[in-house]
């Protein structure tokens, strides 16, 4: 399977800061290959792959993102349980999330075969 092609928009806002929005074709994106999307009332967003191994999670408003847990990934085991998380926070720039993805995503060997 090919990498995803990534699109990265930058934008201004009122206060003269940029953000950036990075999202997948959708042609590539998990929906497309029959994962889940589901955002939440609190503008939380959820992912899942289709084999329902890898979630992806964009929490601003919870908890954790109050300590600095602004991404969280987990990737499971052929057995269900967590076999390895990854979090990051807000100051680690979108792109570097993408790019963390984008490999996630194009290697579906990121279950070793000890998992």
């Amino acid at each position: 399977m090919s990498p995803p092609h990534l699109v990265t928009r930058h934008s201004a806002t009122a206060s003269g800061c940029s953000t950036v929005t990075v999202r997948a074709q959708p042609s590539t994106s998990s929906k497309a290959r029959g994962g889940d999307v589901i955002p939440d009332l609190s503008a939380n967003v959820h992912c899942s792959s289709p084999d329902q191994r890898v979630y992806v999670g964009f929490l601003p408003e919870t908890e954790e993102a109050a300590r600095g847990e602004l991404w969280h990934i987990q990737v499971k085991g052929a057995d269900g349980r967590v076999a390895w998380s990854q979090t990051f926070g807000s100051s680690v720039p979108a792109q570097a999330v993408a790019g963390f993805l984008a490999a996630l995503i194009a290697f579906p060997s990121r279950c070793c075969a000890c998992v």
